[in-house]
Formats: C-alpha cells, structure tokens, sequence
C-alpha cells in the first residue's frame, strides 16, 4: 500500500468516525494532508465528504433502529426529548440537517432524524452541502495559510 492510498484511507476513516456518535474530528487531517499533498486538494475534499457524510448515515440509520427500544429504562433519550426533537423538525422542517456538521448538536440532529424518519432521499442532501462546505472552508484556510507563509 503507498502512502498516499493509506492517507485517504486514513482520511476517510476518520471523516467516518467524526461524523458518528463517537467522539473526533477531522479538521485536522484533511488540513495535514491538504498541506502535504496541495496536488491532491480536490481528491482529499472528496473522500473527507464522503466519509463524513457516510458516517451521518449510518448515524441515521442508528437512529431509526433505536426507536423501537424508546422507553426502556437504559434509552439515551427521554420521551421529553424525543417530544422535542420531533417538534423542532417540524417547526423547521430538515433544513437544519445543513448544520449537522457542527460540533455537539450535529451527530445526535443526525440520529433524531432518522428516530423521526426523515426521508433518506431529503436526510443525504442536506448533510452532504453542509458537509461539503465545511471541508471547503478547511481546504480555503490551508490554501491562505499556504500563499501567506
């Protein structure tokens, strides 16, 4: 395996990781490897969105598991909780899945909205842009930093 082939596989592992319930991140790494591979800029974007959004997936997809276990006494989140996460999507509609990409409130939006069934067809789209935009403004800092130093 080259290098470069374990950086992105590197990269996308950790963009997973970052996106599930599990804690990280992956500004970092895309920033590492944005710098040392400047060639590769539009490829890193790529895998780190992918990887992020796959990982919001698979927390939708925890999410739409989880609910038949709501109620039970070890459940993470009280039925007041559960209240609430539905009346906010309601009240805004998914739009707000443009923001899962912030930290605290982004992972556990992406798995409310898979216990309230957003459709998976609205749910993708949505995270991708957000995603995507994020991973650009890391890739747009590397580059400034880059032409300034």
């Amino acid at each position: 395996m080259t290098p470069e082939l374990a950086a992105y596989i590197g990269l996308f592992t950790a963009s997973f990781l970052a996106a599930t319930i599990l804690p990280g991140s992956s500004e970092l790494a895309l920033a590492g490897l944005a710098a040392a591979y400047p060639q590769s800029v539009l490829l890193l974007f790529a895998v780190a969105t992918a990887g992020n959004t796959l990982g919001a997936v698979a927390n939708w997809i925890l999410g739409r598991s989880l609910m038949r276990f709501a109620g039970s006494r070890w459940f993470p989140a009280t039925a007041q909780r559960i209240e609430q996460a539905s009346g906010y999507f309601q009240r805004f509609g998914s739009w707000p899945l443009l923001f899962s990409w912030l930290p605290v409130i982004g992972d556990p939006m992406t798995v409310a909205a898979g216990a309230l069934h957003i459709r998976l067809l609205i749910f993708v789209p949505l995270v991708l842009i957000g995603k995507a935009a994020r991973y650009g403004a890391v890739i747009a800092g590397v580059d400034a930093f880059r032409q300034f130093a």
